[in-house]
């Protein structure tokens, strides 16, 4: 089977929201400023925004609060220029307890069954914050980057709606309609910090690999 363009699933999504004339509530699951620069700017016309920080998967522990730092900065400065009140959830940071899930796939390459567990282990607990608290929508910024595989991350979100009632998930594909470039626009203009691995240990682990082989 050939992959989904779930760009036009998004934007379908919006036509109907804009027929009913409200603005429901959204929570965006969001990993960093970089990745969340421009769904912002795609979905704040259209939802009430909350942003759910639960990234554990993040090592080490001052890479996590490094990102979470530039995230807060960001956003202060979105709902300033575009005059609304995007807030931020933080989760507690619980690493090693994360890992317990991907240990056992830490041999594997980036962009396989590891990664999948991991999108899921977070989308799933923002997913269920999003039932808990009545949002009308979830969804994850994760689809703006080339590296994440949007065709997965949208089968996750799908399944995952079978769990829950009440909010409902907010296919998308970010990167699409030269949505890839305007992030790397804003990431510019906000001269915001670009890590240089996913996140997790493991690829925290293979980057420091490359880093001592460059030097030898």
């Amino acid at each position: 089977m050939g992959s989904k363009n779930y760009y036009f699933n998004s934007i379908k999504e919006i036509e109907k929201i804009k027929e009913t004339g409200t603005k429901p509530s959204l929570l965006l699951h969001a990993c960093c400023g970089p990745c969340s620069g421009y769904p912002l700017e795609f979905l704040t016309p259209y939802f009430d925004l909350t942003i759910y920080f639960n990234n554990s998967n993040i090592y080490p522990r001052e890479e996590y609060f490094r990102r979470l730092s530039e995230l807060k900065r960001f956003v202060s400065i979105f709902n300033y220029e575009h005059q609304c009140n995007v807030k931020i959830i933080e989760t507690r940071y619980l690493n090693d307890l994360f890992n317990e899930n991907l240990e056992p796939y830490r041999d594997l390459p980036e962009g396989q069954e590891r990664c999948f567990i991991c999108f899921r282990l977070r989308m799933d607990e923002a997913f269920r914050y999003a039932e808990k608290n009545h949002f009308d929508y979830f969804t994850t910024v994760m689809t703006i980057s080339r590296q994440k595989n949007s065709q997965k991350l949208n089968e996750i979100g799908i399944e995952l709606q079978e769990k829950y009632h009440y909010t409902k998930y907010f296919i998308s594909d970010f990167k699409k309609n030269k949505g890839i470039d305007r992030a790397v626009e804003i990431r510019k203009k906000y001269n915001m910090y670009q890590q240089l691995y996913c996140g997790c240990k493991y690829t925290f682990q293979k980057l420091m690999l490359k880093k001592s082989e460059e030097k030898n």
